[in-house]
């Protein structure tokens, strides 16, 4: 504010004179006094020529650098006119704004490296009055659908009308949904399609993310084979790598001319551990065959309260031997469609685990329950144990993971198989410091 009432005064201070020197020329004039009055003129002259130089140069600074913001054009150089102390203000609004470009084209630069390098089609509309046009595309989306990057709804109409219909039917408002769209004019792929719709600044943009099915399944497949990788090479290199050292000990002793009592001890000792590793080891087996080989379940109607009971009574002397309250809430009349030696097998799999669960407790409970909701039929196991661990949450389901010393890591395993084989899901979840199961059932 300042430096403008200094601009400001100057300009005062230069009319001032102006208007001064044309009064002292009309002043010698009436005297009479011409060459003097001339010379007082010719100052004027001057006075006038600087102080037309200085408001132009002012004015077209100024123009010169609002233009540049304007335009977002900060490639001026202002720098010979920064000893110019009027200017302070605006060269200090030109820098700001032009580290502030700097810094949202750099963001920008960024971000358009992230979603380019994400293995998802994404593509983001920018509405324009009453039409909608493409701000930006992935290289994803642009070269998994060979598009090329256009800047117009109706071009990307032309290249996937099916997409854009479901778009359009849908007024450009949120989706989740799965889709086919035929790629490169061959294959058709079911996509999982998902949108979403923001306003930024009286800025009105609609986001699309399109994931091939496929892609997803493959990925997880990929990871899946991975863990089951590691723990099968975790079990097989605990049994392999002691009995191959046992075996070598074993070379040891019968090179040896003479054999002594100490000697035929450890032969025994060794040969013994060896079993055990080797009856470890087909254990593991048998539970990868179990896995693998899991036959098609043979359904048949039978009441829940019957199954329930039956497995219950099967875990009865577990549960009195650990002094395990039970409790059976479930008061559904209510049918079930499954093979029922398998469910069984779940159902004893679960408590089992529940058993186990509730070894460290003071407060030893097991509460089952059950609820229906239209074709679906939901049990639920829950212990009064320490919980899952949340490191571990992710990994329960995998085959031969286990953190029983003792265990083969295949029960919750076989359990999930043989639930999703009946067409339903086994789930679990943590709430007030309980674990629960949930067994989700589909009737046909």
């Amino acid at each position: 504010m300042f430096k403008s009432l200094k601009i400001y005064n100057l300009l005062f201070l230069r009319l001032l004179l102006i208007l001064s020197g044309v009064e002292i020329a009309i002043y010698f004039f009436k005297k009479e006094l011409i060459f003097t009055a001339i010379f007082s003129l010719f100052i004027v002259f001057f006075l006038v020529r600087e102080m037309y130089f200085y408001v132009r140069n002012f004015v077209l600074l100024y123009n010169k650098t609002i233009a540049s913001i304007l335009q977002n054009d900060f490639s001026s150089d202002f720098s010979k006119h920064k000893f110019n102390k009027n200017y302070d203000d605006l060269f200090t609004l030109y820098d700001t704004l032009k580290n502030n470009q700097k810094e949202q084209v750099s963001r920008d630069i960024i971000y358009r490296s992230i979603l380019n390098n994400i293995e998802t089609g994404i593509f983001i509309l920018q509405k324009d009055g009453d039409e909608w046009n493409i701000f930006l595309m992935n290289d994803y989306f642009s070269k998994y659908f060979d598009v090329p990057k256009i800047s117009k709804w109706k071009y990307l109409k032309n290249h996937l009308p099916t997409l854009c219909e479901v778009i359009e039917d849908q007024d450009f408002q949120e989706i989740k949904t799965s889709l086919e769209i035929r790629v490169n004019q061959e294959n058709v792929q079911t996509f999982v399609m998902q949108t979403s719709r923001t306003e930024i600044c009286d800025l009105d943009y609609f986001i699309v993310l399109l994931d091939s099915i496929q892609n997803v399944v493959e990925k997880k497949e990929k990871e899946a084979w991975g863990n089951l990788m590691k723990v099968i090479s975790h079990e097989l290199l605990n049994s392999i790598t002691p009995i191959r050292s046992i075996c070598q000990n074993l070379q040891d002793l019968v090179d040896q001319d003479t054999m002594s009592t100490e000697d035929l001890e450890d032969i025994k000792n060794s040969v013994g551990t060896m079993l055990r590793r080797s009856d470890h080891l087909q254990k593991f087996i048998e539970g990868y065959r179990k896995l693998a080989m899991l036959p098609s379940p043979k359904k048949e109607k039978i009441e829940l309260q019957y199954w329930v009971e039956n497995s219950l009574q099967v875990m009865a002397p577990l549960f009195q031997k650990n002094q395990i309250e039970v409790i059976n809430t479930i008061a559904l009349n209510r049918k079930i469609n499954v093979d029922s030696q398998q469910m069984e097998q779940v159902l004893i799999n679960l408590l089992t685990n529940c058993i186990y669960a509730l070894e460290d407790s003071l407060n030893k409970q097991i509460i089952i329950s059950a609820e229906a909701k239209e074709n679906r039929t939901f049990i639920r196991i829950t212990d009064t144990g320490k919980g899952i661990e949340k490191e571990i949450e992710n990994k329960i389901f995998l085959p031969f993971f286990t953190t029983r010393q003792e265990g083969a890591g295949i029960g919750l395993t076989l359990s999930k198989s043989i639930v999703e084989a009946h067409g339903g899901y086994l789930a679990h979840k943590n709430e007030n410091g309980k674990t629960t199961f949930e067994l989700c059932l589909v009737e046909d």
